[in-house]
């Protein structure tokens, strides 16, 4: 199937955000071997963890970009990405929806985490809320405008803001209009970027905030190029930015930086 290219260079994917439930979702991303938010994962664990219980009250993760839920879906089912490709092959989208929710009421792995997520696809949201994978959403395009008043008491409420593969398609406009959504204290961030969008503008705009931003060594697969057309495009962006797709790109593969968003003054009594 011939797929077209968004602006950032990469294929556009868009008519499987649009379906009811998430099995054309998975079914389509695991053959180019997508993996982006199982490799994050252990990432998120950690803050999680090492965060929880610091809190009064539970933990609350703000997912950007989150389709389905599908970050939470992996912390939640302590899954796969293969797992959920075959937990959602069978079954119609309530027979889905009601085996996503005996699945957790049995077994939630992060039973302390709020999960809320926040994309432009509304069928998305709709099947992950009512799965029960997120426990609330936010359908905005904070590129565009500020959000609404309720929506803007949900994303003041996340202690950790979290995205694997969405910046570039969202800048520093959404990440500075959920970063103030409190007015009085910064979430801390945890952003997988692709190496061909130069997150610098962001980490500018979020330090007159008061964050330190720190890139994490190394580089993260994402999945496979869906054609060579892709691979051509984004190739020649990171050529025009000066970085070296040796072993990485020119393999064959979209690579992901960690970029972690520290509030460089936090004050414990703030995060309760």
């Amino acid at each position: 199937m011939p797929v077209s290219l968004h602006s950032t260079g990469k294929a556009s994917f868009d008519d499987i955000y649009d379906r009811p439930d998430p099995s054309v979702y998975y079914s389509r991303l695991s053959e180019l071997d997508y993996c982006i938010p199982e490799l994050a994962k252990p990432h998120f664990q950690r803050f999680i963890a090492e965060s929880g219980a610091a809190l009064d009250g539970p933990l609350t993760v703000l997912d950007l970009g989150c389709s389905y839920g599908v970050n939470a879906a992996l912390l939640r089912f302590d899954a796969t990405i293969g797992e959920l490709v075959e937990h959602y092959r069978a079954g119609d989208t309530a027979a889905r929806i009601a085996r996503d929710r005996e699945r957790l009421a049995a077994d939630d792995h992060q039973p302390d985490v709020r999960f809320i997520g926040m994309d432009a696809s509304a069928p998305a949201l709709s099947y992950a809320v009512a799965a029960g994978l997120l426990h609330e959403a936010v359908h905005a395009d904070l590129e565009t405008g500020d959000p609404t008043e309720p929506q803007r008491r949900l994303l003041a409420s996340a202690d950790l803001v979290i995205s694997t593969g969405c910046i570039g398609y969202v800048t520093e406009r959404t990440l500075l209009r959920v970063a103030r959504a409190h007015g009085r204290r910064l979430p801390w961030m945890m952003h997988f970027v692709m190496r061909m969008v130069d997150f610098e503008p962001a980490a500018r705009q979020l330090a007159r905030l008061g964050y330190r931003t720190e890139c994490r060594p190394g580089t993260f697969r994402q999945r496979r190029f869906a054609s060579a057309e892709e691979q051509a495009q984004v190739l020649k962006t990171l050529s025009a930015k000066d970085i070296d797709p040796t072993g990485l790109e020119a393999d064959g593969w979209l690579h992901a930086q960690l970029y972690v968003c520290t509030p460089t003054d936090t004050d414990p009594e703030d995060r309760q």
